[in-house]
């Protein structure tokens, strides 16, 4: 490196430049080309950085290092990057954040990150109410300084024990814990390689005995089986129950199994997941069998019935499908008599169905309407599914039930509302006053949404959030991001640091493209595998609109995409670098071509395709970023932003990405690779880290567009 940061620094106030000039002034690390030539169905593909893949080596450890070095010596220069990182720290202290509330027996229990801490701690509520009390704290399991956190817990039935995955450095190879709720300590059961989440975790009613989802010792994602574990017994001696090569049945590596079990029911059920997608296998076996060892599984359904998600309750199985039901319908099977056909209790209608939950007094189905959340009580006789009123128009981030009580705990938020955590039930709904309204004032944000015409004349929703009263002057800094894949819709989601970019006179805009759910599954596969061009064309609409409206311009454009969505913004800037000032490529997948040879990458096959066939393949490359750099493009400024310990998108996808736009482009502009050398893949980062990121990512992008204090103005 030619220059200390401190020297840049100083070599840019001599010559009056900053911004993207003093940005780009030293040139990033160089990288070896050693390119590795394929050919797939006939085409010639060429991999000029596969080395990198490798990430075990010394040279691409000390490669990634100087790229580190050359990115955070880029970023200090920035004048006001300190500033806005204050109060972007500022808005993400205001109040606490809580999540994943489950009941178990008589006791509520959730994670929450406090305000002026960092992690999220586990916590507790005896008998559901009074002020909260700590159960776990998972700094406190640290060893050599090792950050740890909570990925996920499920209580047993009696509230007296709770499964706690805890895994260290933002990694998400949780181990599974058993927490002793009154005595507030860990027992000595410790099992590996657990899948997932809270929902791969069943306990029995004894609450002795739990079901969990476990894969190989190579690669804990493949080959998965459930497994029955009883309380103090070494996992190597849990009996398989069903799962990867049991039972006869075809199973893929990516498939995964989970358990439902109703209390007081004489039926287990398991649904076998294929990889991502959304259609899904059902069985079921009597539960003393299962317990004795010598089960005969019968099918209910395969993915050609649609059905993607089960909920339990006594001897009945209610599932949501999507045959013939783009928006999803409910069913109804009587487990006692399970080759009868099931019976619709919930037909579709304009809202999408998303989930539900079971409680005493009924099922609690959640659904979405243009954008809104939506929310009926389904009663377990022969009733009519009745609409339950919310207190305002937002989104229901959480719902937890409980069999054995009325009603449903809901996390409701908006734009520009904060959550809160709402019982709900047939009497109404009350705040429980567990989270503060937040102290920052958005009474002055103004949400608007729109439709915009996509390429091929499809109607793509458009969120913007802006300060009321904004002059649309073609000036405004502005971010588009955009996700669409998995069928997960752009829902309301209330963050307090977006103040710092509102309050600014800046705008925030969604782009609800296609691949995701907005409107249900039909919107999911129009944006999926063969048709995966609509999402990254519907981006390019809605960044086309923006300006058209006179929102912003391209020198005040930013685009944004995190995991599967660093497709959508990878795509999108090799279309039309052309419309974007800079971009973000968060913890993003950039070589679709090589993703399903990494861990994850099987169980993605369904989403994304596979290079092993042929028009899947062409499809793939069409959109996959790597693949479609072209060198001597004007490319605009990037970030890429990862995380070392990432286990489902590796660092060297966005490194491979990195090196190429770093040798490709011939704009001047800096294309950054920042990896956050605890980080993950995002979940489990602490509250420190999000605001980091948030503050190298946004003063990047306010230097990219030269905005006062951040641009070529500042002497």
């Amino acid at each position: 490196m030619p220059h200390s940061a401190r020297q840049l620094w100083r070599h840019c106030l001599t010559l009056g430049l900053l911004g993207l000039a003093c940005l780009s002034e030293a040139a990033p690390p160089a990288t070896a080309l050693r390119p590795v030539e394929e050919v797939h169905h006939g085409v010639k593909v060429s991999d000029p950085y596969r080395w990198l893949e490798d990430t075990q080596t010394s040279e691409f450890r000390s490669w990634l290092a100087a790229q580190s070095a050359h990115t955070e010596q880029s970023l200090e220069v920035i004048p006001e990057r300190a500033a806005l990182g204050e109060r972007i720290a500022q808005l993400s202290q205001g109040t606490a954040q809580l999540r994943e509330l489950a009941w178990g027996g008589a006791h509520l229990f959730y994670l929450e990150t406090a305000p002026g801490e960092d992690s999220a701690k586990l916590m507790w509520r005896p008998k559901g109410r009074g002020p909260a009390r700590l159960l776990l704290d998972p700094q406190s399991l640290s060893r050599d300084g090792q950050r740890m956190s909570i990925n996920y817990f499920t209580p047993s039935p009696d509230g007296r024990y709770l499964t706690v995955g805890i895994a260290a450095g933002g990694s998400e190879k949780h181990v599974l814990h058993v927490l002793d709720v009154q005595r507030g300590r860990l027992l000595d059961e410790r099992i590996d390689r657990v899948y997932g989440g809270y929902w791969t975790v069943s306990w029995l009613p004894d609450g002795e005995r739990f079901f969990y989802v476990r894969g190989t010792t190579e690669n804990r994602y493949n080959k998965t089986r459930i497994y029955l574990h009883q309380l103090g017994r070494a996992p190597e001696h849990d009996p398989a129950i069903f799962g990867w090569g049991l039972h006869g049945l075809d199973f893929a590596p990516g498939d995964y199994s989970y358990v439902r079990l109703a209390p007081g029911s004489k039926h287990l059920v398991v649904t076998t997941v294929p990889g991502v997608a959304s259609e899904r296998h059902f069985f079921t076996a009597p539960l003393a069998e299962v317990l004795a060892g010598r089960a005969s599984w019968r099918r209910l359904s395969s993915p050609a019935d649609e059905w993607f998600r089960g909920y339990a309750h006594g001897q009945q199985l209610y599932v949501l499908s999507h045959a013939a039901a783009p928006r999803n319908k409910l069913l109804r099977l009587d487990l006692d008599r399970p080759t009868q056909a099931p019976e619709l209790v919930l037909p579709a209608g304009n809202a999408v169905l998303q989930d539900a939950a079971v409680a005493r007094d009924g099922l609690y189905v959640q659904g979405m309407e243009a954008g809104v959340a939506k929310l009926y009580r389904l009663p377990y006789g022969r009733g009519q599914a009745q609409p339950v009123a919310l207190p305002f128009a937002g989104h229901i981030a959480e719902m937890t039930a409980a069999p054995d009580r009325d009603g449903v705990l809901l996390k409701l938020e908006g734009w520009a509302q904060s959550p809160r955590v709402l019982a709900v039930g047939p009497g109404g709904s009350r705040d429980l006053g567990f989270l503060a309204p937040s102290p920052f004032d958005f009474s002055q944000i103004e949400v608007r949404q729109m439709l915009v015409d996509s390429h091929d004349g499809v109607r793509v929703p458009l969120t913007v959030l802006l300060r009321k009263g904004l002059a649309l002057d073609g000036a405004r800094p502005t971010q588009l991001s955009g996700y669409g894949a998995y069928g997960m819709a752009r829902v309301p989601r209330f963050d307090a640091q977006n103040l710092a970019w509102l309050e600014r006179g800046g705008v925030l805009a969604i782009a609800h493209v296609r691949g995701g759910g907005e409107f249900g599954e039909e919107w999911h596969r129009a944006g999926q595998i063969l048709t995966k061009s609509n999402t990254v064309l519907d981006f390019v609409a809605c960044a086309e609109a923006l300006i058209k409206l006179g929102y912003t311009q391209p020198a005040k454009l930013a685009g944004v995409g995190h995991s599967a969505g660093g497709i959508t913004i990878g795509a999108a800037i090799t279309e039309r670098p052309d419309l974007f000032a800079a971009a973000q490529h968060g913890v993003g997948m950039a070589d679709l071509l090589r993703y399903e040879f990494t861990g994850t990458g099987p169980a993605n096959i369904p989403e994304f395709g596979s290079v092993t066939r042929k028009y899947q393949f062409l499809a793939m490359l069409s959109v996959s970023p790597y693949q479609r750099v072209v060198d001597g493009t004007a490319y605009p400024a990037v970030i890429l932003t990862t995380g070392l310990n990432d286990a489902r998108v590796p660092v060297w996808q966005p490194a491979k990405l990195a090196a190429r736009l770093q040798a490709a482009s011939s704009s001047g502009k800096p294309v950054l690779l920042r990896t956050d050398m605890e980080g993950g893949h995002g979940g489990d980062n602490t509250r420190r880290q999000r605001i980091q990121t948030q503050t190298d990512v946004w003063a990047f992008f306010l230097s990219a567009m030269g905005e006062p204090g951040f641009g070529l103005d500042q002497k």
